[in-house]
């Protein structure tokens, strides 16, 4: 008398009757109008994460409650650093219920895998290039390689002892709250609809450029092409991490090169 497993490993060495394998579900992403109405929700969340602790931090102070008190306490180096800051969990909480809707893993959904040593070189690599690509075009044109009001604002924060609270904003929170938005959840969704991934790679680099309007149209040009690097890497290394520190090595080191090597 054959007992069932017996059987079942009698089968498996079958060819006519092969192992049954698992294949994993697709998984369920947004597409283009989903990503793109999404995309424009975290957005908001971003802002209104940022604007509320600077209300918060008016509130505190007992000031009236209107546009000079908070252009007033948003220049304040330690104020702009907490909204940066505070910028990063209304990102990530936007960004899950969006996630979450499509019954989909945030960890797949974001591509949250660490890259290999070689990736990380590369990308680290094609940074540097890019980088000081324009950097030799600033320095012809007579420009200098950082935007007047970053670094005022810098300066000003390393003369008040804010210098780690930017620190932290610019190379830890920014990075990680554009990343997931731009090179997360829309490059996610946007290379798998009729975009495609150079498409996705365009357009969410676009985005990305969009949100640092406060520069000039060459600093745009800049932080447009960088993007475009990003988005190359994300889709080569399949690694949001990769990019998350990328974005952080190339902000941590404009931030402490101004802060303590700028005359």
């Amino acid at each position: 008398m054959s007992l069932p497993t017996e059987s079942l490993v009698m089968d498996s060495l079958n060819p006519d009757h092969p192992p049954l394998t698992e294949t994993a579900a697709p998984l369920r992403v947004w597409k283009f109008w989903g990503t793109a109405l999404w995309g424009l929700l975290i957005f908001v969340a971003m802002f209104v994460g940022q604007v509320g602790a600077i209300l918060l931090l008016i509130r505190m102070r007992g000031l009236p409650l209107d546009m000079a008190s908070i252009q007033s306490v948003g220049r304040e180096p330690q104020a702009l650093a907490l909204s940066v800051t505070m910028g990063l969990p209304a990102t990530l909480a936007a960004v899950w219920l969006a996630i979450r809707i499509k019954r989909a893993s945030f960890v797949d959904y974001l591509a949250l895998r660490w890259p290999s040593w070689g990736q990380l070189l590369l990308g680290t690599a094609g940074l540097i290039l890019v980088v000081m690509g324009w950097e030799v075009v600033s320095r012809s044109l007579g420009r200098e390689a950082t935007p007047g009001f970053m670094t005022d604002l810098l300066k000003s924060g390393r003369d008040s002892g804010a210098a780690l609270l930017l620190l932290f904003a610019f190379s830890v929170a920014a990075p990680m709250s554009e990343e997931v938005l731009a090179r997360g959840f829309l490059f996610r969704g946007w290379s798998a609809s009729f975009l495609r991934v150079p498409g996705a790679i365009i357009l969410s680099s676009l985005v990305w450029t969009a949100v640092h309007l406060q520069y000039d149209l060459y600093f745009l040009a800049e932080v447009f092409s960088i993007g475009l690097w990003f988005g190359y890497m994300r889709h080569r290394s399949n690694s949001l991490w990769l990019t998350i520190v990328l974005h952080a090595l190339n902000n941590m080191t404009a931030v402490v090169l101004t802060m303590w090597l700028a005359q």
